[in-house]
């Protein structure tokens, strides 16, 4: 397997849509080798460019569908490979392309190159099994909640929201003095934001269970209840401690997710990770930040130019 430099290297060797060019032979070649559908769905979260743009546009958005539509246009198979790398994003958007997705396909395989978090690892529970390597990460699917404030946009998990009501609960109970400091704090969010939390929070748990029970554990005798566990299992923020808090391998089968060990089949285990870093290599050299495409090279690609702002500088005295 081409280490991730060798292909830079090469690609940097060349001019004009080398990125691309290499990229699509590797996709097409992971096509050829699984006989299934390929869809790789990544955004450039983990790149160096990452801290100067805004976060929405590597997440999962309902714009993403439209990219879908555009990827699955012209494939014929009923069985699909969707290539993962993302941070997650909106719980509606990753709800909306597993409805598209699971309408025509039979079977899907979700394939994690790197990270596939929050809103992604939902998308994999909807998958019929998870490839996973040695180095793979999924994540928690407890949901982010935003809201405005005057010093900007404010994004917290929905537990922790719900937890620090609980905590004004009880320390006025036991003191009230403590009432206007938590006053205070409380009129800062919208109305019906506690309610909000809540639902948003039962909801990710009951869409990860009903599709784990529908598709990973489809007509297993206790279907039910190990799709319950486990969307509990990914839920839980107070076990996982932070949002994007990675979790591997063994841990997702530790806790009953069916998992592919990606190095037990080398050719496959090559062509996979092929993919993944001329996509890398893609981020590095082009605008492109998110990418959704299939193994023919039809998809969609959204690029933000990165400008510099000039520093102004002081002339020697003279």
């Amino acid at each position: 397997m081409p280490a991730r430099n060798e292909i830079q290297e090469a690609i940097l060797r060349r001019k004009g849509t080398a990125q691309d060019d290499v990229r699509r032979d590797y996709l097409k070649k992971l096509t050829e080798l699984t006989g299934r559908d390929t869809i790789l769905y990544a955004s450039a979260f983990a790149s160096p460019k990452s801290p100067q743009i805004p976060g929405i546009a590597f997440s999962i958005t309902s714009d993403d569908i439209q990219g879908f539509m555009s990827a699955m246009h012209g494939l014929k198979g009923d069985k699909l490979d969707i290539i993962l790398h993302s941070p997650g994003g909106s719980m509606e958007a990753a709800d909306q392309i597993v409805q598209y997705l699971r309408r025509k396909y039979n079977h899907i395989r979700a394939i994690i190159p790197q990270n596939a978090m929050s809103a992604a690892t939902m998308i994999s529970c909807a998958c019929d099994s998870i490839v996973m390597g040695k180095h793979s990460a999924l994540g928690p699917i407890d949901p982010q909640v935003s809201f405005p404030t005057a010093t900007g946009i404010f994004t917290s998990p929905a537990q922790a929201i719900l937890d620090e009501f609980d905590q004004a609960k009880s320390e006025i109970k036991n003191d009230q003095s403590t009432i206007p400091l938590w006053a205070s704090k409380i009129q800062a969010y919208p109305h019906g934001f506690l309610q909000m939390c809540q639902t948003t929070l039962k909801l990710s748990k009951e869409k990860v269970e009903e599709w784990l029970k529908q598709y990973m554990f489809k007509g297993e005798e206790n279907a039910e209840q190990t799709a319950k566990k486990i969307a509990q299992w990914l839920g839980n923020a107070k076990e996982h401690k932070t949002h994007g808090r990675p979790i591997g391998i063994e841990q997702a089968i530790s806790h009953g997710l069916k998992i592919e060990k990606l190095e037990d089949n080398q050719d496959f285990q090559e062509a996979v990770l092929s993919v993944f870093h001329a996509t890398v290599v893609t981020f590095q050299v082009t605008e492109c930040v998110k990418m959704v495409e299939n193994q023919n090279g039809r998809g969609v690609y959204s690029q933000i130019q990165i400008q510099a702002i000039p520093v102004p500088t002081r002339g020697a005295a003279g």
